[in-house]
């Protein structure tokens, strides 16, 4: 099996390039913050951390086709191989520096996911997941929780920062989630927050606006830690969706009935 085979490597270069993001917030200064839209910042931290990673990816499987967030290579279409890459997640932490942020690299076979890593190189975890061998934590097999219900669940999201079209309906999910749950969170990582789901730190996650990058690898992580993700119709097929649900498969169940309440 491929991925098996380019595990090891992969995992070498993700660390790499995520303890170099670590070593650049030392002398981080806001002049090195650039915006691309509303409220979606970039560095050279990004755009040198992706540069690393399609050339070393290239190396190690060659022929690969590549979806990125910063654009280092044109993406193709209709490639057996593609590695879709977030070369640091959670960009706004990063520059203002919170200590939440990661590096998301995802590897997908003719369209499904097949591979997914998450390194948040502050507390140095390593989240892997290859499709059909479940998903580990610094090589120690993930579940997700076990937790029955709504009511007692840590539930993640994001909140919109960037487009707003769907504020009223966000605004009154939030206002179930508040008053229903244990608590709600909003630590700013898409990805991160899907590898804390998978490992049942959180019970539940969903979040609108998202891009492939953001959700490839934590999708696959999620789902082979016996989780649920799909967008909020229910589709598995979600890469180009903008919008994930994902939790253990009764929150899942309880917080997609909310969601269908008012984005169905």
């Amino acid at each position: 099996m491929k991925e098996v085979e380019i595990l090891p490597a992969a995992k070498a270069l993700i660390l790499e390039v995520g303890n170099w993001i670590k070593t650049q917030r030392q002398d981080f200064a806001k002049e090195h913050i650039e915006e691309k839209g509303l409220n979606n910042l970039v560095s050279y931290v990004d755009k040198t951390a992706e540069i690393k990673l399609v050339a070393g990816l290239k190396q190690i499987l060659p022929g690969s086709a590549f979806l990125t967030e910063e654009g280092t290579v044109a993406h193709q279409e209709n490639n057996e191989w593609e590695w879709i890459i977030d070369p640091l997640d959670g960009t706004t932490n990063f520059v203002h520096g919170i200590p939440y942020y990661c590096v998301s690299v995802a590897l997908a076979h003719h369209g499904e996911f097949s591979m997914g890593i998450i390194y948040e190189p502050n507390l140095n975890e390593f989240f892997h997941a290859i499709a059909g061998q479940g998903a580990y934590l610094n090589g120690q097999a993930i579940r997700v929780s076990d937790n029955p219900s709504l009511a007692s669940s840590v539930v993640a999201t994001g909140f919109p920062h960037r487009s707003f079209e769907k504020m009223e309906e966000y605004i009154k999910s939030l206002d179930y989630f508040f008053r229903n749950t244990r608590s709600l969170r909003r630590i700013g990582a898409a990805a991160l927050d899907l590898a804390y789901v998978a490992c049942g730190r959180m019970d539940g996650f969903y979040e609108l606006k998202l891009m492939p990058w953001d959700i490839a690898a934590g999708t696959l992580i999620v789902r082979e830690a016996g989780g649920i993700a799909t967008d909020f119709s229910g589709s598995h097929d979600l890469m180009y969706q903008n919008q994930i649900l994902a939790g253990n498969p009764g929150v899942y169940k309880e917080m997609k009935t909310v969601l269908d309440r008012y984005f169905i």
